[in-house]
């Protein structure tokens, strides 16, 4: 067993050596692999017992000045950052000079023989030093930091410390008091002026330094760039001449001390406020060494003949420029520019522009695409770095876009026009997707500022739009040639359209950003977009119309009759062009409605017989079962095609809506001719023969056609008839649920929602209603035959067993589902009728419910009990037409028969049963109770006194049955829900609980509401006071806002009992999460929240509840205490009240952390 033990003596060389040696050996042995976990937890705990010794630092001390062991220096520099951090105020302070003189000794004799992550923690341990001591017992700290920079020979170690110091102080970490936080700001803003002075000096030195001593370059293929562009933008010969200087070739000392310059200055920048510190000279400067970035000749002589040296030089030249964009992207993310920086902004603007100009420049020796590939290649090999020069610059090209842009573009010597020609070029010869969709998201925001613009000057509209329109049309041009395999195949066929992320593929995330982009130019220049987008569309679809002379008949069908290679990969491109530009027209229909509706009908019209056309042929035809040569492709795109042309012609329903309104009472054979064109398009397709992704695309239509535009001769149509059979012939097959339903769906609007356009007196609704119950009765037929087996006990066991067969049978071969899919059909069916616009049609719809579904609502509940016993998700799906029910038919379904229900549910949720139900975390049975506490909670937040008999009964479940199962349980399950219940119990029924009435409130000795129900009020803020102790963040911030909303509609911390006997209870709650650091971010409201509570009775607040906080908080001592109060100054506005509280956690929290540094035994005066 090695000894590693500290022996206090006046010689103790040979104890000192002996120790580094035990040590050498332990660290050799953790790090083997032949060691046991067993063993490195013995090594583990004998090396932190050693690091506890008072003193252990004299030996570590040595360690370092003896050793080159790196896990020993790691070790022993770790020993001192414990100590620095969490036992320095224990330290003697003689202990403490000595330390102060050691280590920058240490680090001033071995900087440049000890490895660089050694070297970097020594630089943090001092500047951790620093941290605590500085100026008052380490007045040199940052004297001796300019002095090294200063040094020639020490530039690189100074550097290194001053950003440790500007990561380490600027932003210090809770360990410090919020007092001497602000103190470590203010020293340091003191002395940013003389900091970015000498940072500016060292780079300029280097630059002009190598500038002349550079021998002269070869010609250079980006010379004589300057240019029209360059003269407008910088304004200066002079400033021109400047940039287009060679860039000079720097040694690799050089370049080292010129890349940690830059990382300083990126630091500095990230928390220093913009002012003329910041000179125009350090600009210009930043922005020669952000040229490295963009020149391709340094790159090749630094590669000849392919030396790994001269490749290393030649990445730590691009990592210049990396570096120099970090520091112009800080500087651009601060959005509050002071009027005296602005015009050092618009030379900032200037001179990056000039680099947008030069990676753009075409010439002999490169394409844009090939330079800008070179420039992000560069990267890959980087070890330390991560992002590429052309991802630095699409950064600050979207912040000149978000944040600049609006404030730049009324300078006239910043020409936006020719910077918008620019950034076109830079978008479309990007080398990547993601730096391709980086650029989109600039082109949005900028459309998205051009529009808000427009908005707001309509009078200036036109000059606006005539100084970007060839912008913009040459955008909306170049982004729909980049979706079509007929211009960009080569990079779409490496789009992956397969893999999901964020719910959508790699190609459809490619489309949407395209077509977001298309739309926002089509709603600046609608005329231009249609003209640009519809004779790209008419092109495909004549393609795809004329393939009926290829589809011949064969032996089992019909086959399509192209059979050449080639000629099938022309046309599956086709197919995926138009498949696009379908979605494309469709997601332009939202700017030919409303008030542009006649201006632009005719454009209108022209899509949408377009689109009526396409959809009939390919119904009639049938290309979605025909035969391919290529069934693997060619059939998905025939597909896709038919169920976008549907898609796009849906997206037109409020289209046609309008047009029926426009043409209802005058020549409505065109509309007629339309509507029914789309309908025979559609009835085909109604087919469980019919693949899911077609199917579901007629549904939508259908459903759309019934519900937006509902025309009154609908259902007169023989198609909309023969779906009407379809549907409720129980010899058919069943179509799949999601289609089901959405034809249910249809075919009830049809019948219940009114026609547009005509009186109360035409709208038939007797007829209707006959029909609509004869609709329902036929659906659900074979679900309300249950019943008869429910009605005897002694058949129970037959319709348990043929509830489980039916709900087995789902997804397989069996033709009806009653169970399952009557249920979904009457969920939708109540869903839709029951959120119409208009309150009479909503009124209507409930009065025929209650006709033709009371018997439904019978055969559910008693199926309810019987089902709850066998198949939890036979009782979920149920509890889910239940809750639709209670959403949409509370009232109309009347007391009896809610009580009815309400007692099965409370009959079947026992204690034992909700315990079984909960227990199983994340189960089916969890979702049923949560279901039905959501039916729950409709019940209770109903006006007036219909259900407010069942108040008691719903607390007594919740505070008696629910909350002692799931009060103490981690799991989320149910919690959130029981909660909202509890709210919504509070909130809708405040009376319940504190009577109010007129004469009270006029009453002046009446000072409060009388209270009712008290214990049942204390139980449920009891609980809500107990979740706040828990882990779970949501539950946490869910709860915070419940409170927060009924202080504000109720005065909840107002309420005496409230105000006397919890207030300062959740006070104390609050601050203890703060403290404890549980729920950080929520931060935020729980200073808000604490505010608002304590500004009921701040006296109260200030005069007792304070020192009693304090008083009861451990681990500080009285005089620790006395400062915690004396600094929370007795503030009542909100944002100088919540300053408070965070900086008494903050200064509670380093209190605790000072007194368990203390040695023990020690005695505070």
């Amino acid at each position: 067993m090695i000894n590693l033990v500290w022996c206090p003596s006046e010689e103790h060389t040979a104890s000192e050596e002996a120790s580094l040696r035990a040590l050498e050996s332990l660290m050799t042995e953790f790090f083997h692999n032949c060691t046991t976990n067993e063993r490195k937890r013995e090594i583990e705990e004998l090396l932190n017992n050693f690091a506890q010794q008072i003193g252990a630092w004299r030996f570590c001390l040595y360690f370092l000045s003896s050793t080159r062991n790196d896990y020993v220096m790691m070790y022993s520099l770790t020993v001192f950052e414990n100590l620095i951090n969490k036992m320095w105020l224990g330290v003697p302070s003689q202990d403490k000079m000595e330390i102060r003189s050691c280590l920058p000794k240490l680090l001033l004799a071995h900087h440049k023989t000890l490895p660089y992550f050694i070297r970097n923690k020594l630089c943090k341990v001092i500047v951790d030093i620093g941290r605590q001591d500085w100026p008052m017992f380490y007045h040199d700290f940052f004297t001796n930091i300019l002095q090294l920079i200063q040094s020639p020979v020490t530039t690189p170690l100074g550097l290194i410390m001053l950003k440790t110091t500007s990561e380490e102080l600027a932003c210090p970490r809770e360990d410090l008091s919020v007092a001497r936080k602000e103190e470590l700001r203010k020293l340091l803003l003191d002395q940013v002026q003389t900091v970015l002075g000498l940072l500016t000096g060292i780079l300029e030195s280097i630059w002009d330094k190598h500038s002349v001593t550079a021998a002269t370059p070869p010609p250079s293929p980006t010379s004589g760039e300057s240019g029209d562009l360059l003269s407008s933008l910088l304004q200066s010969p002079n400033a021109a001449k400047l940039l287009n200087q060679p860039i000079p070739i720097l040694d690799t000392e050089s370049e080292y001390i010129c890349s940690l310059a830059l990382e300083c200055l990126a630091h500095l920048f990230s928390w220093i406020p913009l002012s003329t510190s910041i000179t125009p000279s350090l600009l210009t400067t930043i922005f020669h060494f952000a040229r490295f970035g963009c020149d391709t000749r340094v790159r090749k002589m630094c590669s000849v003949n392919g030396s790994s040296q001269n490749s290393v030089l030649g990445q730590e030249r691009g990592r210049l420029g990396v570096l120099a964009m970090s520091c112009i992207n800080e500087l651009m993310s601060k959005n509050c520019v002071p009027m005296e920086f602005e015009e050092y902004l618009l030379r900032m603007f200037q001179q990056t522009f000039y680099l947008l100009q030069k990676i753009t420049k075409e010439n002999n020796a490169h394409t844009v695409k090939s330079r800008l590939e070179e420039l992000d290649e560069r990267v890959l090999c980087w070890g330390r770095q991560a992002e590429s020069y052309i991802e630095k610059f699409t950064d600050f090209l979207r912040l000149f876009v978000s944040v600049h842009l609006r404030r730049i573009e009324s300078y006239s010597q910043f020409p936006v026009v020719e910077f918008l020609a620019l950034l076109f070029k830079y978008t479309f010869h990007q080398p990547t997707h993601e730096g391709y969709f980086s650029c989109l998201d600039i082109w949005t925001l900028f459309l998205d500022y051009l529009t808000s613009k427009i908005k707001s000057r309509l009078a200036d509209k036109e000059a606006v739009l005539n100084r970007y329109e060839d912008a913009l049309v040459l955008l909306l041009t170049e982004v729909l040639n980049r979706i079509q395999f007929r211009y960009n195949q080569a990079q779409l066929e490496e789009l992956d359209d397969e893999t999901l992320d964020d719910d959508q593929t790699e190609w459809q995330r490619y489309l949407r950003q395209s077509l977001e982009v298309v739309a926002k130019v089509m709603e600046l220049l609608p005329t231009h977009a249609f003209s640009t987008l519809f004779p790209v569309l008419q092109d495909n679809l004549e393609v795809y119309l004329g393939l009926q002379q290829f589809v011949v008949t064969s032996g089992t069908g019909h086959r399509l009759n192209i059979t050449a290679e080639n000629d099938c990969r022309r046309l599956h491109c086709s197919l995926r062009d138009l498949s696009s530009l379908l979605q494309a027209v469709g997601r332009l229909a939202e700017y030919f409605i409303g008030d542009v509706f006649a201006a632009r009908f005719n454009d209108a019209l022209t899509v949408v017989e377009r689109l009526v056309k396409v959809t009939l042929y390919g119904s009639q035809i049938k290309l979605y079962n025909i035969e391919t040569a290529v069934p693997s492709v060619l059939k998905p795109d025939l597909i896709d095609v038919h169920a976008q042309s549907l898609a796009a012609l849906q997206a037109y329903a409020h289209w046609l809506a309008q047009f029926y309104s426009e043409v209802h009472r005058q020549n409505p054979e065109q509309f007629i001719s339309l509507v029914s064109t789309a309908l025979e398009a559609i009835t085909p397709l109604i087919s469980s023969k019919v693949q899911e992704k077609l199917l579901l695309s007629a549904c939508h239509l259908l459903v759309s056609l019934a519900t937006t535009v509902r025309p009154v001769f609908l259902i007169s149509i023989p198609a909309v008839q023969k779906v009407f059979n379809r549907i409720t012939d129980t010899s058919a097959q069943r179509l799949p649920d999601k289609a089901q339903v959405l034809v249910c769906r249809a075919l009830s609007n049809v019948l219940l929602l009114p026609w547009p356009n005509l009186p109360e007196s035409e709208q038939q609704w007797a007829v209707r209603s006959t029909n609509h119950a004869s609709l329902i009765s036929a659906l659900t037929r074979e679900y309300r035959q249950l019943k008869s087996n429910a009605i005897l006990p002694q058949r129970k066991v037959q319709l348990e067993d043929k509830i489980l067969l039916l709900w087995v049978c789902k997804g397989h071969s069996h033709p009806r589902l009653p169970v399952s899919s009557s249920i979904k059909v009457l969920s939708s069916s109540v869903v839709q009728g029951s959120q119409s616009d208009h309150p009479s049609d909503t009124q209507r719809f409930r009065r025929y419910c209650r006709k033709y579904l009371w018997r439904i609502y019978q055969v559910s509940t008693d199926l309810l009990s019987v089902a709850a016993r066998i198949r939890a998700d036979v009782t979920d799906e149920m509890l889910s037409f239940f809750l639709t029910l209670f959403q949409g038919l509370r009232v109309q379904m009347g007391v009896p028969f809610t009580e009815q229900i309400i007692q099965t549910f409370l009959n079947m949720f026992t204690r034992e049963q909700l315990a079984e139900s909960i227990l199983h975390e994340g189960s089916t049975g969890c979702r049923v109770v949560e279901k039905f506490l959501k039916i729950l909670q409709v019940v209770v937040q109903e006006p007036g006194q219909v259900f407010k008999p069942f108040l008691p009964s719903v607390i007594s479940l919740c505070m008696e049955q629910v909350y002692p199962i799931i009060a103490e349980r981690s799991s989320p399950d149910v919690k959130a829900e029981l909660f909202e219940l509890l709210f919504r119990v509070l909130h809708h029924n405040w009376r319940y609980f504190f009577k109010s009435s007129v004469l009270a409130s006029v009453q002046r000795g009446v000072a409060e509401e009388q209270m009712e129900n008290e214990a049942q009020f204390s139980a449920i803020m009891q609980a809500f006071g107990q979740s706040f102790l828990q882990p779970d963040i949501h539950l946490f911030k869910q709860n915070l806002f419940y409170l927060e909303t009924l202080n504000t509609k109720q005065k909840l911390y107002h309420k005496k009992i409230f105000r006397t006997t919890m207030l300062f209870q959740f006070v104390n709650v609050l601050l203890q999460v703060l403290v404890h650091k549980s729920h950080d971010l929520l931060q935020e409201e729980i200073g808000i929240a604490t505010y608002n509570m304590a500004s009921v009775d701040f006296d109260g607040f200030y005069s007792a509840f304070l020192p009693e906080f304090l008083a009861s908080c451990d681990g500080v001592d009285s005089n620790q205490k006395n400062v915690l109060g004396r600094n929370f100054k007795m503030d009542r506005d909100l944002p100088s009240f919540t300053q408070n509280v965070h900086r008494l956690v903050n200064d509670l929290r380093y209190y605790r952390l000072c007194n368990d540094s203390l040695p023990p035994g020690t005695v505070k005066l």
